[in-house]
Formats: structure tokens, C-alpha cells, sequence
């Protein structure tokens, strides 16, 4: 177990430092839809007007890491994927999450056209498998989904917009648990 020293907490910038410089900056695809404005990537992935979608698969540079964020570079441009609410993950596993080796385009085209269709509209269908649903809205927040074994994965449409992805016991989706207007908005008929 690590315990830190007195010099080691007197100076915590120098040794959050050293342990983001020692995480993995590799290459890679993103791993899901993720909303951006231009700079910043939030693992909320909320839905916003402002906020234009990074489709699944798209390729991604890790240059390195800052307090709660990622640093990429994706299309030519510097941004950030920010840890804002799985901070109970460490930064290597949180960046793997949404920095993946393998292009999943290529997993996506073997996918029936009704589950094409609805991870390119970044929106859930009954059916899909929980890879699909991760493909298409992301990750759902860490710090409220410990386990993605979970019979339900709670997400935000916005910030006053939850809602629930219901897996049955095979583990494809069986329903979207939501107010009406954000169920209408997240799950495809």
C-alpha cells in the first residue's frame, strides 16, 4: 500500500506529475460516440446544441494527461477527454476505456442495419448488446455504474435528464427507464 511521505504531500503537484507522465499514451480509436465542444470531451457525454458528436471509431493520439483529463489529439486538434465523473477509476484504465486499440467500425459493419443505424444516431435500441449500447451513448458514469454487469446503467441526457438502460438477463437492452421526453429522445422504436 502506498503512503505517502511528508515531503510527498507537501508536494502533490510534483508527484501527480510523475504518476500522469508514467500512463501509456498510445495511439488508437475512440470508442464511442463522445460530444465535444471543441476542446473539451466529458464523460458525461451530455446532449447539448453546442456540442458537436465524435462518431465511434474515429482515430485518437493520447499525448499525455492532466489533472482528471486525457490529452488527445483527434482530427488535428488538442483536446481533452475529462474524468468528471468516474474519478474512482485510475487515468490509465479510464483513458483505456475511451481510447481503444482495435477500430470498431469494423465490428459495427457486421451489425444488423437497425443497430448500425442507431449507433450512428448515438441512440439505444431494445436488442442491443451491451457493447452496442457502449459504442452508441459511451460509458455510463463510474462513479454511479461500479459495475457494468449491472442490470441497469444510469446515464444523463442533460443535466436534469436521467435515465436507465435495462438489460435483461441475456444482457441485450429490454427498455430505457426515463422521464417521456428523454426516453423519446434516447431510445429508437
Amino acid at each position: 500500500m502506498f503512503r505517502p511521505t511528508s515531503a510527498l504531500v507537501a508536494a502533490p503537484l510534483i508527484l501527480l506529475t510523475a504518476v500522469a507522465s508514467a500512463q501509456p499514451t498510445p495511439d488508437g480509436f475512440l470508442c464511442c460516440n463522445m460530444r465535444t465542444d471543441g476542446a473539451w470531451i466529458s464523460d458525461s457525454n451530455y446532449v447539448d446544441s453546442s456540442k458537436r458528436v465524435i462518431p465511434v471509431g474515429t482515430p485518437v493520439q493520447v499525448t499525455g494527461y492532466g489533472r482528471y483529463r486525457v490529452n488527445v489529439v483527434i482530427d488535428g486538434r488538442k483536446q481533452d477527454i475529462g474524468n468528471d465523473y468516474s474519478r474512482n477509476l485510475d487515468m490509465g484504465e479510464f483513458m483505456q476505456r475511451y481510447v481503444v486499440p482495435r477500430d470498431p467500425q469494423r465490428r459495427i459493419a457486421g451489425f444488423a442495419p437497425p443497430v448500425q443505424r442507431a449507433i450512428r444516431e448515438a441512440k439505444v435500441r431494445r436488442g442491443m448488446s451491451r457493447d452496442q449500447v457502449l459504442m452508441a451513448i459511451g460509458y455510463p458514469a463510474h462513479n454511479y455504474n461500479p459495475s457494468l454487469d449491472a442490470r441497469g446503467w444510469k446515464y444523463w441526457l442533460h443535466r436534469s435528464g436521467a435515465f436507465e438502460v435495462m438489460f435483461d438477463r441475456s444482457g441485450q437492452v429490454s427498455d430505457v427507464v426515463a422521464e417521456p421526453d428523454v426516453r423519446a429522445a434516447v431510445l429508437v422504436r
